[in-house]
């Protein structure tokens, strides 16, 4: 049985084409349904996310599985098969188990360490089980997937610093102050950027926020959403006193914030420190204001070589990811390899009984003068020889075979026996590794 992914995502296709091939998750029932019915398809999986539509799902024909899963993409989503058809991927075999531990370890993601997809993957998963798509190979599979990104997220820092310019302010708050969680947070602006980093404030513990805009109601607004107080624009040096961070993007063409500006601040606060986050083009806050004792200033170009040194160092985890992804891989081939070596020895075993009894028959039948034994003797004789003939197979077969090649050899006993494709046979395991 052979593992086969077929998909696509980012790297491949525009947004504009993996929405057209994405699938629902209130109406995935029906597809997966369909999916296990195609030709050759024994289990089958459906991942889509916004990033990616890959289908997971096993097969003993490779090549037919892989061009049926394609033409289904297709025809599901009444597509043209050339519309999508250039940006699809797939993998078989070791390659496919590597694809799979790599997306549910976030390594092939958008952006490398991003918790999500595991949980996505799962999601789909939990739906392939609940609808009867997923069997014994998937079932483990896609288990072995989920421990593989845990190690990885336990056994590296590929996820432990910030890769976004919003959420690489709180990382710099946390090395200014001691904790967050005594803090008020202040957005002079409303802007996209500037409220979604308040939102990493508030998620990692600050106390509140204070709004501040031009327009009065578009801070009433946003200081809705986030429990907090707005504040008139031009009281703001009323108030500035009581905020510990200040996240500012307010697109006008000069400096809102100087130096002159924060001298009685600093004294109201009695040299606490200020933390300011700048990420208004042209700036908000003058540069000088970094001269002042307990005011800390970073600007937008800042944040930016922190998100660049902290992806580095995301790619350096990385590294250490793939090699653990290697590790595992070896370990889980070399089950799905020998997954039907036991009902295939069984098999072959049976059939060279089968043999053996009828040539004892055979033989018995012509032989007139055969003393009262012979049966037994016979019986005990070619019992033995298929024993011995069948030891040096049975061990090769369960150490995984030369090169972890199991599949071969099985292949090859089931051609030459002329043995009927045996199912699965999953062994007892004590869930360690699932």
């Amino acid at each position: 049985m052979n593992i086969i992914v077929v998909g696509l995502s980012h790297k491949t296709a525009s947004v504009d084409i993996r929405e057209k091939v994405a699938f629902s998750p209130n109406s995935i029932e029906q597809p997966l349904k369909a999916l296990i019915a195609l030709e050759g398809i024994v289990e089958g999986v459906i991942v889509s996310t916004c990033n990616r539509v890959e289908i997971y799902a096993t097969t003993r024909d490779i090549a037919g599985g892989i061009g049926r899963i394609r033409r289904f993409l297709a025809d599901w989503h009444q597509l043209a098969y050339d519309t999508i058809e250039p940006h699809l991927y797939s993998y078989h075999g070791e390659a496919a188990i590597r694809h799979v531990f790599r997306v549910a370890s976030s390594l092939d993601s958008m952006v490398v360490g991003e918790p999500q997809i595991l949980g996505q993957i799962k999601t789909s998963y939990g739906y392939a089980a609940e609808y009867g798509a997923s069997g014994i190979i998937l079932n483990r599979f896609l288990h072995k997937a989920f421990s593989v990104a845990k190690r990885v997220r336990t056994e590296t820092k590929i996820a432990s610093s910030a890769v976004s310019v919003s959420f690489a302010a709180v990382e710099l708050a946390r090395k200014i102050f001691d904790s967050l969680s005594d803090k008020t947070v202040l957005l002079i602006g409303a802007g996209e950027m500037c409220e979604l980093a308040a939102r990493h404030f508030l998620t990692n513990g600050a106390k509140g926020v204070l709004v501040t805009n031009r327009t009065y109601e578009k801070a009433q607004r946003l200081a809705e959403e986030f429990e907090g107080q707005a504040i008139p624009f031009e009281e703001l040096f009323d108030h500035l006193h009581k905020a510990d961070i200040i996240l500012t993007s307010t697109g006008a063409p000069h400096f809102v914030v100087t130096p002159k500006d924060l001298r009685e601040v600093i004294q109201r606060r009695r040299m606490k420190p200020m933390f300011f986050i700048d990420i208004a083009v042209p700036r908000d806050v003058d540069p000088a204001v970094n001269d002042l004792d307990a005011v800390y200033l970073y600007d937008l170009d800042d944040l930016q070589q922190v998100v660049s040194a902290n992806l580095e160092n995301r790619l350096q985890e990385a590294e250490k990811a793939e090699a653990i992804i290697a590790e595992e891989i070896v370990q889980f081939y070399k089950w799905i390899a020998t997954l039907e070596v036991t009902p295939t020895i069984v098999a072959l075993r049976t059939r060279l009984d089968e043999l053996r009894r009828a040539e004892i028959t055979r033989t018995l039948s012509g032989w007139k003068d055969a003393p009262g034994d012979a049966e037994k003797r016979l019986e005990t004789l070619t019992a033995a020889l298929v024993n011995k003939i069948l030891h040096q197979p049975t061990v090769v077969l369960k150490k995984g075979g030369q090169g972890n090649r199991t599949d071969l050899y099985l292949d090859a006993l089931r051609a030459l026996f002329d043995l009927e494709t045996p199912t699965p046979v999953e062994e007892e395991t004590d869930g360690a590794d699932l």
